[in-house]
């Protein structure tokens, strides 16, 4: 998938505002590089007009009392909300229209060779692990095909009453779709374009701090055998006619085996699901969730859940929520399931329902309406059917003549469509969370920080200290504080079993005084939030860490796991990870893949020509790029010389280099806070650093011995095979044995916060990572004690 890219653009009102942060924020924004990001986290080879030294990357700078900071990078300072959703919308339409060319040009459908479902059927379907999942689809068919020609994306708009949930159980992102559809022309507006003859769709989705755009084709999963896979009376009910079968039971929406609209010959709903599939790794990685979290990542908002238990005043609560669904604000509701066990009987959680409502599945809530002096809350169940019984429901007895005229007033009409409406007073005492999605017009900026944070061992104290993040203000604003960590899905299965909750306080720059503290309706979420005005000047938000380590997750993976979809996964991971500042881009070299357009009209030559000459500029060794351009082609030469010594000494003298790889990776292998240390070094050229050519390194020398994540080649595990006597082949790939499992931290969590604020207001957004954990928490508990 191709992510877009977000450069920082900011208004003349922006720029202004510099003269109005602190004098030590300027001097740690200047230390880094004025840089546009071609893809996260890695610097675009194209010049600017700053000295030809260049300060590397996000580099730290100490302080006094064990901290690092962590400046903002220009990239994620003021995006103006809206703004960078156009620039977004703008690279996908040409990206949709480009490819749509090609294929015309060559006379071909699209067909999408990243998630390819016909080919790559159980890649697209399932994770590194199947877990739980077993889904079996009949086969896949064009669009054309299902609907015979007689289709289109949208017939009459985008309606809640088109979706209909398949065999995934992502009630969750459908419901979010349906309340989304509340909001004239917001569905619309994420489909970004589209040529349905040649069977493009291209879309964009929000995650972490940056648009994703997603390129999918028209190729869907189907539910319905073909006709020589059917058995004898099964083709009897046919007639044994073939075309008889094909044309009444192998086309129409009903023969979908995911999600489908109701609406006949209208495609929006299968296609929209499969994008969101693509963006998180396959279909089974969108199985379980919350629908404010779907609904943030289509639009860009923020959510928070709210027990209706914890709402203090109800009318406080309908006048300014609820009454505003669908103008700033979208809803969901749910309550957890019920425990068939309790009565004894074997019905399961789907069976056991309250007046119709069904426990452990997310509702949308369409809109909410005062009429003739009560409240009423109109909901929908993304099934399409199993409704509301009580009070209220569909022909209940409550709908005398009086009553129905409110009808018009709820836009809401009898029939089991999965659409009803309950009172007020029924909604609050029915549902268990209310999740409220907060979304941001024009008059909004949002800045962020992202770092990777090593936390200390569970058992730890549960304490803040470790993590705290700065927000400089120019002006009294309304501020909504979000701290998050990634949305892992996609990579979930190599994510460890650490599941990670947390919290947050903000406090006025040398003050005592609490300002505001994060809510938290649940534990284990992926963001919280506070919403708080603000005067201007500068905050600090102090951050408290906390995890369950689940044993039933198993973070090894299985022996035969599929190798290509291991390193997919990996290179998701590590380009979601890149967007910390301090993070390190060495250990994950071989998973990050190289944008095109670096390579675009240039060979190889050319390239690390270029490459040493821009880790020449930026190590300060010259200042003429002439000088430079010069030595880097005799350089080459001399590495691949170099290269090529080693490789005949490593067959005359092999032993010797081996004892020579051995005693490096000893050196390699010390306790983790002297590896940090020596890292940090290492990076930024401090004194007595350990210089390593990886370029030169002792092929014995394995890559996971620096903290590479590593798949073994086929050579290798045939080796390993024979030595162990192990046999059998990775599932369809022929490689034997396990690929090794990646170095990723079980104690390591990518948090960022991002602070939205007025467009006259933007933030300046700090981090702060506590440097030499022990020493400097001994001297913080001195103080507190």
């Amino acid at each position: 998938m191709s992510l877009a890219c977000l450069p920082l653009t900011l208004s003349a009102e922006h720029r202004n505002t510099a003269s109005k942060i602190p004098h030590s924020l300027l001097i740690l924004k200047r230390r880094l590089p004025l840089t546009i990001t071609t893809m996260p986290g890695r610097p675009s080879t194209t010049p600017h007009s700053g000295p030809k030294r260049r300060i590397p990357n996000d580099k730290p700078l100490a302080h006094s009392g064990g901290q690092v900071f962590y400046a903002q990078r220009e990239s994620q300072a003021g995006l103006l909300v809206t703004d960078e959703l156009e620039k977004a919308l703008t690279e996908c339409k040409a990206l949709v229209a480009r490819i749509a060319k090609d294929c015309r040009a060559r006379n071909r459908r699209f067909r999408d060779v990243e998630f390819d479902i016909e080919n790559d059927k159980e890649q697209c379907l399932f994770g590194l692990t199947r877990g739980d999942h077993d889904y079996r689809p009949s086969g896949v068919e064009r669009v054309s095909k299902i609907f015979d020609n007689k289709h289109s994306f949208f017939i009459d708009g985008a309606d809640s009453s088109d979706i209909v949930q398949g065999r995934l159980g992502d009630c969750w992102f459908l419901s979010g779709l349906s309340t989304m559809s509340t909001s004239e022309g917001l569905i619309e507006k994420f489909c970004v374009a589209r040529d349905e003859a040649v069977g493009i769709y291209g879309w964009i989705f929000f995650r972490d701090a940056r648009w994703v755009t997603v390129i999918i084709d028209d190729l869907l999963f189907t539910s319905i055998p073909k006709f020589e896979e059917l058995t004898e009376p099964e083709k009897a009910l046919y007639h044994r006619d073939k075309n008889l079968y094909n044309s009444s039971a192998r086309t129409g929406g009903k023969s979908l085996y995911f999600a489908r609209s109701e609406t006949e010959g209208e495609t929006w709903v299968p296609l929209f699901e499969k994008a969101y599939a693509k963006l998180h790794g396959d279909y089974a990685a969108i199985s379980g969730g919350y629908s404010c979290e779907a609904i943030e990542d289509l639009t860009g908002g923020v959510s928070t859940f709210i027990p209706t238990k914890d709402i203090l005043d109800p009318d406080v609560f309908w006048r300014e929520e609820l009454l505003r669904a669908t103008e700033d604000r979208l809803f969901g509701c749910a309550f957890d399931s019920l425990d068939p066990g309790r009565r004894g009987n074997t019905e399961s959680e789907s069976e056991l329902r309250v007046n119709g409502l069904i426990g452990g599945h997310a509702y949308s809530v369409l809109r909410a309406v005062d009429y003739n002096g009560k409240r009423f809350v109109v909901l929908r169940n993304p099934w399409g059917d199993s409704e509301w019984t009580g009070p209220w429901s569909d022909g209940s007895r409550e709908w005398t003549e009086e009553w129905l005229p409110a009808l018009k007033a709820l836009k809401h009409g009898f029939g089991d469509d999965g659409e009803f409406v309950m009172e007020y007073e029924d909604f609050l005492n029915n549902w268990d969370l209310v999740e409220k999605t907060l979304m941001f017009d024009d008059s909004w900026v949002m800045s962020s920080q992202w770092l990777q944070v090593t936390a200390r061992q569970p058992t730890a104290a549960w304490s803040y200290g470790d993590i705290s993040f700065t927000i400089f203000l120019p002006a009294a604003t309304k501020a909504v504080i979000v701290l998050s960590k990634l949305d892992t899905r996609y990579f979930s299965d190599i994510s460890g079993n650490s599941c990670w909750t947390f919290d947050f306080v903000v406090y006025r720059k040398g003050r005592k005084e609490v300002v505001a503290v994060s809510g938290q309706g649940r534990t284990f979420l992926r963001s919280v939030n506070a919403e708080v005005e603000l005067e201007g000047g500068e905050y600090v938000v102090h951050v408290r860490l906390d995890r369950a380590v689940n044993p039933e997750i198993d973070d090894t993976l299985p022996e035969k796991t599929d190798t290509r979809k291991f390193s997919r996964v990996q290179t998701e991971r590590a380009k979601s990870q890149s967007i910390a500042s301090n993070f390190k881009p060495r250990a994950v070299l071989e998973n990050i893949p190289l944008p095109l357009d670096v390579l675009a009209g240039q060979d190889l030559m050319e390239l690390e020509g270029k490459a040493m000459q821009a880790e020449g500029l930026a190590n300060g060794d010259v200042e003429d790029e002439d000088v430079v351009k010069g030595e880097a082609e005799d350089e080459v030469k001399v590495r691949k010389q170099r290269r090529m010594q080693g490789r005949k000494g490593a067959g005359v003298n092999g032993r010797a280099q081996k004892k020579s790889a051995k005693g490096m990776t000893a050196a390699l292998r010390k306790p983790r806070s002297v590896v940090a240390e020596e890292e940090e070094a290492e990076d930024y050229g401090d004194a007595g650093a350990v210089d390593l050519d990886l370029d030169d390194m002792p092929s014995e020398l394995d890559d996971e011995d620096l903290g590479l994540a590593t798949v073994s080649s086929g050579e290798e595990d045939e080796q390993a095979a024979d030595e162990d006597g192990a046999q059998g082949e990775t599932a369809g790939h022929g490689r034997k044995g396990p690929p090794k499992q990646s170095g990723y931290g079980n104690d390591t969590v990518v948090l960022g916060l991002r602070v939205y604020t007025h467009r006259a207001a933007p933030a300046v957004v700090g981090g702060q990572l506590r440097h030499e954990m022990k020493a400097s928490l001994a001297s913080l508990m001195n103080l507190a004690l």
